[in-house]
């Protein structure tokens, strides 16, 4: 393993400079890039607002065409009247001469997952401007875009096969019915009823913000040339029968099924048995890799039955000769290493145990991966001390290099085409946008490049990058549990120079807790909305933390309250004494789920430490989040089984059974459609600091689930939050 990868930094990285590329287009950006260059020498820049953060356009789903010279991206605007974000698609050229992106639709319903026709001149893509969400088709040549289907149910998931005979999406239908019209029939009948119960005989009875109600998504197939002829055909349930989810749910989404490079069948992730049984669903994390011919003509078939742990995101070499797909080993663990696997196609299809891995000694867990298209390198995002680095890996030898220079950023997404490298890139002060990079000097090059020296496609939010005095900062790192090293970010309110000491601190811990505190642009917890409001930020990897190789994130088993802890306690440390301005006097710790947890755990563990706390979505009693939350799977491997098994697991690191010790006054924030931490959790923890007459604060959303999403109720949690850091904490 490359150095680089094999030990991480131990001093202080400050962020890279955050030069803006010259030469990108003419004209009207010219001069808005002057202008910008002018705002910043008369320093007349303002803070960073959470209404800058719930209004900033948002850039996904990029799909390049055919050829390689364009791509096409969705990009999400904010009505805040309307109280929800709208998307639309935008054209780019990849060529030379950069040209400024174009709009291709602009419309008051939403447009995204789009997918280009395999002739490069029009793009299908998923559209609500019908009332539901329908296949729609759009002539890059000119015109207006036309409506394709007009099923009876809500369309998603969008896929083209690669001769373009075949469209792909999912639906969700009652899996024992033969046609859609048994699963609109059932549902009219439930309506028209007027009874609300409903009968269940196994978990999941919810999962994340939605009860179940027997129906599931299923991959569907439909003709096109049938369907453009007018002919109606029905779309063919390529899971006819099959109990099980594809995509998978919540999250799950297009990247977990393809089409084989014949087009004659999809290969997809789902979690089912044979038998459609189902019973273990709530706490099993056996995801497969099934075939299924695009007529329906057979069942699924699974490729991958020996492995009963986790595979996911099927992709075919360019070539046709191998699918690569995302692994992981140990059954029941939702954060075990994803490792790359490589299947020998299509002799290997009814051999699972020729699939061989790609990089074993690697030790960082892949996000996703795209494949060159001469197939001798795979790129990849996977988390890398405290960000998300781009990587590429000898298809033949599993030799990885980094792409990047660490402290670059966040890469989210990548595509290659026959001479570039696409990919979204973000950083803590700079939203995502479009970058790419030569192959040629790529494969060349002798050590990782920085993210200024690529070439930038977009500036999605010029305007307000241009106008705000970005928070800057530094990772650090110090000897946290055991001595072993730790990492860390300080942010700060300056830009360029550290400011005057006497800077009240927020302190976010991270949620998962199998997650990090990123070097990337944060949509729900960004640390330059507290930079704004008059607060520098620190932020700890703690021991469980992702990106430190898979032994530190396994590391927090068994131990939630522990090593983390001793972590947070000895991090802040360190910052107070490297960076003098911020002051240690005054400093609240904020943080959701399992952040939320660590607040309880924090109030009965370390109740002397902050001036306040908040707490969003937080764990209260692991009693009963045990019997009331929907994937067990989670805290059975967390906990070292499920509470009936092993209650001392369970109890050891309660928060409950150190309420009494509570004193630190504490924010309440929690959402009714969160069935991951159940409202009564939120309930329980406001009941425990009014009966004990801690100063608190309970901020309810009826319609809110883990995160809260919409528009408005985000900018009224920020407003309740900086209220509250306020109370107790004052400004600067």
């Amino acid at each position: 393993m490359p150095a680089d990868l094999a030990t991480a930094p131990t001093a202080s990285v400050s962020r890279q400079a955050r030069a803006r590329p010259t030469g990108l287009w003419p004209t009207a950006a010219a001069i808005c890039l002057a202008a910008s260059a002018n705002a910043a020498a008369q320093d007349d820049r303002r803070p960073f607002r959470a209404e800058d953060l719930v209004t900033a356009n948002r850039l996904s789903s990029t799909t390049v065409s055919p050829v390689g010279d364009r791509a096409v991206y969705v990009l999400r605007t904010t009505d805040l009247e309307a109280n929800r974000g709208r998307t639309d698609l935008w054209l780019v050229d990849l060529s030379q001469s950069l040209q400024p992106p174009r709009p291709l639709t602009h419309h008051e319903a939403s447009d995204f997952e789009p997918v280009w026709a395999p002739d490069g001149r029009g793009l299908y893509f998923l559209s609500t401007r019908s009332g539901s969400s329908q296949v729609w088709h759009l002539d890059l040549d000119g015109g207006e875009a036309r409506q394709i289907t007009d099923l009876p149910l809500d369309v998603a998931n969008l896929r083209l096969g690669p001769d373009g005979e075949n469209l792909a999406f999912s639906m969700e239908v009652f899996p024992d019915c033969a046609d859609l019209r048994c699963t609109t029939d059932r549902l009219e009948h439930r309506r028209a009823s007027g009874e609300s119960g409903v009968v269940y005989d196994q978990l999941f009875v919810r999962h994340w913000d939605g009860w179940k109600d027997g129906r599931r998504s299923h991959l569907f197939t439909l003709r096109l040339d049938e369907q453009l002829a007018g002919t109606t055909p029905q779309p063919v349930d390529l899971m006819a029968g099959l109990d099980a989810d594809a995509p998978s749910k919540p999250f799950g989404g297009r990247e977990e099924y393809c089409f084989t490079p014949d087009g004659e069948s999809v290969v997809f992730t789902a979690r089912a048995a044979p038998d459609a049984s189902g019973s273990a669903e709530a706490w099993s994390t056996n995801f497969d890799l099934w075939i299924a011919p695009v007529d329906g003509s057979e069942p699924p078939r699974n490729l991958t039955p020996t492995n009963p742990a986790w595979d996911t995101q099927p992709q075919f070499s360019p070539a046709g000769d191998a699918l690569y797909y995302l692994a992981m080993q140990r059954p029941g663990y939702e954060s075990d290493r994803l490792a790359l696997m490589r299947l020998a196609w299509p002799s290997g299809q009814k051999a699972a145990a020729a699939a061989i891995e790609i990089a074993p000694g690697w030790d960082r867990s892949i996000g996703g991966f795209e494949i060159a298209a001469d197939g001798s390198t795979v790129f990849a995002t996977a988390g890398d001390v405290g960000e998300t680095g781009l990587f590429a890996i000898d298809a033949s030898t599993g030799a990885v290099r980094r792409v990047l220079e660490h402290g670059s950023g966040t890469v989210r997404a990548i595509a290659a085409t026959a001479d570039r490298l696409l990919f979204e890139h973000q950083d803590l002060a700079r939203p995502g946008d479009l970058w790419s990079l030569s192959l040629a000097e790529v494969a060349t090059q002798d050590a990782p490049r920085t993210v200024e020296s690529a070439r930038r496609h977009t500036e999605v939010n010029r305007e307000l990058e241009a106008a705000i005095a970005w928070g800057d900062w530094d990772q650090f790192s110090f000897a946290g549990w055991n001595d072993e090293s730790v990492h860390g970010y300080v942010v700060w309110p300056t830009v360029g120079k550290r400011p005057a000491s006497g800077w009240p601190v927020a302190f976010i811990v991270h949620g998962g807790p199998q997650g990090s505190s990123s070097n990337n642009f944060h949509y729900r917890w960004n640390p330059q909305t507290y930079v704004g409001a008059g607060y520098a930020v620190v932020m700890i990897d703690f021991h469980g933390s992702t990106g430190y190789g898979q032994a530190f994130t396994d590391s927090i088993r068994d131990d939630w309250g522990g090593k983390p802890l001793e972590d947070l306690q000895k991090g802040l440390a360190a910052a107070l004494q490297r960076y003098d301005f911020l002051d240690g006097e005054r400093v609240c710790a904020l943080g959701a789920s399992y952040g939320g947890y660590m607040m309880n755990w924090i109030a009965g563990n370390w109740p002397d430490r902050f001036r306040c706390l908040v707490n969003h979505d937080g764990l209260f009693d692991n009693r009963s989040m045990y019997f009331a939350t929907e994937e067990l799977w989670f805290p059975e491997w967390d906990h070292h089984g499920g509470y009936l098994d092993n209650p001392d697991g369970h109890e050891k690191h309660n928060p409950v059974n150190f309420a009494d010790r509570w004193k630190t006054p504490m924010l309440v924030v929690h959402g009714e459609l969160d069935y991951r931490v159940p409202i009564t959790q939120g309930l329980a923890t406001f009941t425990a600091l009014q009966r004990r007459g801690i100063p608190s604060r309970l901020l309810y959303f009826p319609d809110e689930n883990h995160w809260v999403l919409k528009p408005k109720n985000s900018l009224q949690w920020h407003r309740e939050v900086e209220r509250w850091l306020g109370e107790w904490l004052g400004r600067r």
